[in-house]
């Protein structure tokens, strides 16, 4: 059997603003704030979540990467025979790598003659990537930014993992193009998404772990969302209600004539605004305050990505596995039109927020408010998982 040559590169950065609510690590000044703020670099996690699902194919299987945490860390950590075909410099001086070494890595890969590029990122290294590749080189992209408009991403790490095991084990897998696109994140921190394509790259065609182009439109139905906020509305007492991203959730918080931040995270307790823009910790310390008073003191609203399905693990972080926890399944409100769910043609919402077992948890089927007084029992997975 052939032996698998596998590109490996992993942006150990990406996403590090999402738990702290500044919508991506863009910028020159944007991860070390972060850092500040607390964020945790949670790359390198989700890379190994895609590895892990090629451990049984480790003799079959050489990792082409670069030192240090661009990749060669996590493939050593898991027992992969690894070849270091690119050093950056960073790694010895305590910082951490560039989007320059990100794209030499790329060429290095591509001389090498590697069979797939696996990279860890988000639409900001798709970019990187995109920039690099020749003709029909094929990639692949492990989700762990904050924003995923790319369709070169697979829908979870462990997909991207089943993916690449298709390849490993010679099943006959089909390519297609797929667009790079990203957005302005300067504008995206002001509530404003401005996405753009950036040109588009090979990836394997396997439709059920690799994810749509989101879909940047809006509800256009006003009565739908006004009946689905009234709904929503109907149900806050004395709970405290986190409410998510999104155009949908907006419209409760328009409902309720309350100052909203379209892409994070506020607070709404009793029909008032408590705290807008939310990070992480902070989220997690106001729903374990509530629930000290008195248990299942916390709602969560969310809706659903439109031509993704995406309810937990694309642009609100914030929402990290122990929230969810915090909260608990049952006090999870998902909030979405009949129409977004009928453009999903069946495909089941997605659950990716980095705990594999979590994942498995909110698995299932859960009710979607449609309306006033109507909701739906819709299937909720994790691709890649069983």
């Amino acid at each position: 059997m052939k032996h698998f040559k596998l590109g490996f590169l992993v942006n150990p950065l990406a996403g590090i603003g999402g738990s702290v609510a500044l919508k991506g690590s863009d910028g020159a000044n944007t991860a070390a704030k972060a850092l500040a703020l607390g964020a945790k670099p949670k790359a390198n996690l989700r890379a190994k979540l895609a590895l892990e699902v090629l451990l049984p194919y480790k003799d079959k299987i050489t990792i082409y990467t670069a030192n240090g945490d661009m990749g060669e860390d996590s493939a050593r950590d898991l027992g992969f025979n690894v070849e270091v075909v690119y050093q950056y410099k960073g790694v010895s001086e305590g910082r951490s790598s560039t989007a320059q070494d990100s794209e030499q890595l790329v060429q290095a890969l591509q001389q090498q003659g590697v069979d797939l590029l696996l990279f860890a990122g988000g639409d900001g290294t798709a970019r990187n990537v995109s920039h690099q590749v020749d003709g029909y080189f094929p990639v692949l992209g492990i989700p762990a930014g904050c924003k995923i408009h790319s369709g070169v991403y697979a829908l979870t790490p462990t997909s991207a993992g089943r993916v690449v095991e298709l390849m490993v084990n010679n099943e006959l897998v089909s390519f297609h193009q797929a667009d790079v696109m990203d957005i302005d994140e300067a504008a995206f921190r002001s509530g404003v998404v401005k996405a753009r394509r950036y040109g588009e790259m090979q990836i394997p065609s396997e439709l059920q772990y690799i994810q749509a182009v989101k879909s940047g439109g809006k509800e256009t139905d006003e009565m739908v969302l006004m009946d689905i906020a009234a709904h929503v509305i109907e149900l806050m007492d004395e709970e405290l209600f986190v409410i998510g991203s999104g155009s949908t959730v907006a419209a409760v918080m328009e409902e309720l004539t309350l100052t909203n931040t379209l892409l994070g995270v506020d607070l709404v307790k009793e029909q008032d605004l408590v705290a807008t823009d939310v990070i992480e910790a902070d989220l997690y310390q106001a729903i374990s305050d509530s629930q000290n008073q008195n248990p299942n003191q916390a709602k969560l609203v969310i809706t659903v990505i439109g031509g993704q399905g995406h309810i937990f693990g694309r642009g609100n972080q914030q929402l990290s596995p122990r929230v969810i926890r915090a909260i608990g399944k049952d006090n999870i409100i998902v909030i979405a039109s009949k129409t977004k769910l009928q453009a999903l043609n069946q495909r089941p919402l997605i659950v990716d927020t980095g705990d594999k077992h979590l994942d498995l948890e909110l698995s299932g089927f859960i009710p979607v408010v449609t309306g006033f007084h109507d909701q739906v029992l819709y299937p909720v997975a994790s691709p890649g998982l069983s």
